[in-house]
């Protein structure tokens, strides 16, 4: 049932900045030009359909794919505005939309109360970064049409001369070729996937599926497939695990209704018997998969409903369970409402709004609390369940904390080491750090629970063009290995290894690049099993320091100091920059704040794809090996890349 239209003209389209920036960078608006930066342009469009969905001016979408790299949605929603703006008079709205960064008519809660997409932040960047892009707007029983090739306009905007009883917007883009490798392609799976996953989320939209026979072929897909789940969530999930797999019959589900912050909440979970668990998670139609407070708020309130069930039933062992026991094995998925969503990053992956975890959480203690108690077979089915895990990890932590103590009693750590307290394994951090000054300030800045600091004096020993005798007679290797408890090459003991995450925190200059690539030269060549393992991590420290006016932010490079100057300070007016020498240089709480602690830093993980493993030989032994004829042919044919390559 569409509800009753609003007002939504020109006058609702809000100007905040232009669209320059977008072809530039790229990465900074859709995360990269790969595979996945193309996707989202993809569901950019997608979610500015499903806006008008969920507000209840659609109930149609259909997504068309070509062969060509070309795909077509379009809705029967109200159509993008076609006036003049009030604001560019020589304009119409669909242009300043089209063509600027940040206009669009979801900035306030007048026209969308909540929304994924943003009508003008979305699609103009899809414009920005495509080869072609036209769109046309059903309105007032008028037809209108405009073309755009990479952002720019082909002409204004007409109204063709025909009539429609018709509604909406149809958009037909092209990624850019210039943009994005000519050899990538849409991924047909995915965006299958993807459509059917929005279909799951909002059981009141027909999602019609239509895909060129050639790809559909290939790829094993139906060309044509109309997607309505009419139990929503509940449907996702048994298409995910299966009905015959779960712990209970019964799924623990339900919905909020909009209150009156115009928040509402759906959610569906059970218990796998024989698979992972999973937790699939949606802010207004969009996907988080990086998380964020909406996953907590529902971690955090079915913890605390099955404790205290368990308190009052006087169920011991239940008492003991924890996050990660209540987590193994349940699948669940998730879809949250708000007007005012925050994401981290433009590609909003990670959700970030604090009222949501709390408001979530409230919802899930009680609902879940209710749920266990007026079903006690199937409460006392779950809890065995789980409680099992939970034995299994106490006898895990066991095992490992004596086995920890054992090789802290056999082996003498180096004098530099400043370990953490923790006796477990289980979270622990090793920082190899550059120098005595950085690693002082590292100490003061760490969480002595369990962050251990290796201060390095000067650069370590360049394994790959160093003998065995040498490699054995160096210092800072054999603290470095000490330190690590693991052994190296033949002699490595991954349940010896001390620490859960290896980090190398170097200066971000170009200095601190060579020790990081020196360490990373030792791991790849020493205790390769490390990297295989995904513990080896890269920690991202800011190289300046922007303040104005009281507020203050950092840059980890050239190139994100403009973006950030763009997006937050205003040129105008006096900017302070100040550009670290190195990490020693900097306030502990600075260090602590932007490279330490969890939650803000950045962590570049070190990998190794299995098909590159043979190239990455190649190019270490070019590069760091002993024979300079190599490393001068590597650096003469790659010098066009100029910056680009990063070792």
């Amino acid at each position: 049932m569409l509800s009753k239209e609003q007002s939504y003209d020109a006058s609702d389209i809000e100007v905040l900045e232009g669209l320059e920036p977008v072809r530039k960078r790229p990465g900074m608006y859709i995360g990269g030009t790969d595979k996945n930066g193309m996707h989202h342009l993809f569901s950019e469009v997608i979610d500015n359909s499903m806006d008008e969905a969920v507000a209840g001016y659609a109930n149609k979408i259909i997504v068309e794919i070509n062969k060509d790299n070309t795909i077509i949605i379009s809705d029967n929603g109200r159509g993008i505005p076609i006036d003049k703006h009030p604001k560019f008079k020589n304009k119409s709205a669909l242009e300043v939309i089209l063509t600027t960064l940040h206009a669009g008519g979801k900035f306030n809660n007048k026209v969308y109360q909540t929304s994924g997409g943003l009508h003008g932040v979305g699609i103009s960047v899809v414009n920005a970064l495509s080869e072609f892009l036209d769109i046309e707007v059903y309105r007032d029983k008028n037809v209108y049409l405009q073309s755009f090739k990479k952002g720019i306009p082909q002409g204004e905007l007409i109204k063709l001369d025909k009539k429609t009883n018709k509604r909406g917007t149809k958009v037909s883009f092209k990624p850019d070729e210039s943009i994005f490798d000519k050899n990538i392609k849409f991924n047909i799976n995915k965006l299958y996937e993807f459509c059917k996953s929005k279909a799951y989320l909002f059981a009141g939209i027909e999602l019609i599926w239509l895909c060129d026979e050639t790809l559909s072929s290939s790829n094993n897909l139906p060309n044509k497939e109309i997607f309505n789940f009419s139990n929503g969530l509940e449907d996702y999930l048994v298409n995910e695990v299966g009905n015959s797999s779960f712990v209970n019959s019964e799924f623990f589900s339900g919905k909020k209704e909009k209150d009156n912050n115009n928040k509402s909440f759906e959610w569906a979970v059970n218990w796998a018997m024989s698979s992972d668990g999973f937790l699939k998670s949606f802010c207004n139609t969009v996907p988080t998969p990086e998380g964020g407070t909406h996953e907590s708020g529902l971690k955090n309130g079915m913890l605390k409903a099955i404790k205290s069930h368990c308190e009052r039933i006087g169920n011991k062992k239940g008492l003991l369970i924890n996050s990660e026991d209540l987590s193994k094995s349940m699948v669940s998925v998730i879809s949250l409402f708000i007007p005012d969503p925050k994401f981290q990053g433009q590609t909003k992956d990670k959700l970030s709004n604090t009222s949501a975890q709390k408001f979530i959480e409230n919802i899930i203690k009680d609902k879940f609390e209710n749920w266990l108690s007026n079903a006690p077979q199937q409460a006392e089915k779950l809890l065995d369940w789980i409680v099992s895990f939970t034995e299994e990890r106490i006898r895990r932590k066991k095992e490992k904390e004596t086995s920890r103590k054992t090789a802290i009693r056999k082996i003498r750590l180096p004098g530099k080491l400043s370990d953490c307290s923790q006796s477990s394994k289980d979270g622990t951090e090793l920082f190899i750090v550059e120098g005595d000054s950085a690693g002082g300030s590292a100490k003061q800045a760490r969480d002595r629970r369990f962050q251990a600091i290796l201060p390095l004096r000067g650069k370590i020993l360049n394994v790959a063009n160093s003998n065995q005798s040498k490699i054995n007679e160096n210092q800072q290797i054999a603290d470095l290995a000490l330190a690590l408890g693991c052994g190296l090459r033949d002699s490595y003991k991954e349940i010896d290894l001390r620490y859960e995450k290896i980090i190398i925190m170097t200066d971000a200059d170009v200095d601190g690049a060579h020790i990081a690539s020196l360490l990373i030269t030792f791991f790849h060549e020493e205790i390769p099993q490390i990297i295989q393992d995904g513990k080896l991590f890269i920690a991202v420290p800011p190289l300046y320091k922007i303040s104005q006016s009281g507020k203050i932010l950092y840059a980890r490079d050239d190139e994100h100091r403009e973006v950030i100057i763009d997006k937050n300070f205003n040129r105008s007016n006096k900017i302070e920059i100040n550009r670290f020498k190195g990490l020693g240089e900097m306030m502990p709480s600075q260090l602590k704040e932007t490279t330490m602690i969890p939650g803000n830093r950045t962590l570049l993980r070190v990998m190794i794809p299995e098909d590159k493993k043979n190239i990455t030989q190649k190019t270490i032994s070019n590069l760091m090996g002993n024979k300079p004829e190599l490393r001068f042919e590597f650096i003469r044919e790659k010098a066009n890349l100029n910056n680009d390559f990063n070792f």
